[in-house]
């Protein structure tokens, strides 16, 4: 019967535990941006390419995606996090000449 007992004790802790992590992932999902780049005709495919590479650590392939996606339907989602994040990418990214927006999922 201990045995017992002691699962029944647990019970409420479980369940508190289980409360605070779905607390937290709501509270990171509404704290959750997108960094969008924006079409222009100034920069190259290969300039868009190497500087979402370099500053946004995307694979060559993502990369190019990003820069196709954003050629023909003149925006593209090219990261998502913490807006701290996001703004220091943006930043480097316009220093660079790219067109970017932050904006909240």
């Amino acid at each position: 019967m201990s045995g017992f007992l002691l699962l029944i004790d647990m019970a409420p802790s479980i369940k508190r535990k289980t409360e605070e992590v779905s607390k937290e992932a709501i509270t990171e999902n509404n704290e959750q941006y997108v960094l969008i780049l924006c079409n222009d005709t100034i920069n190259s495919f290969e300039f868009v390419i190497q500087t979402l590479i370099s500053i946004c650590k995307h694979t060559n392939e993502q990369a190019e995606q990003c820069a196709l996606i954003t050629h023909y339907k003149g925006k593209c989602d090219i990261k998502m996090g913490a807006f701290e994040e996001l703004l220091t990418i943006k930043r480097a990214l316009i220093e660079k000449g790219l067109s970017v927006i932050v904006e909240k999922l």
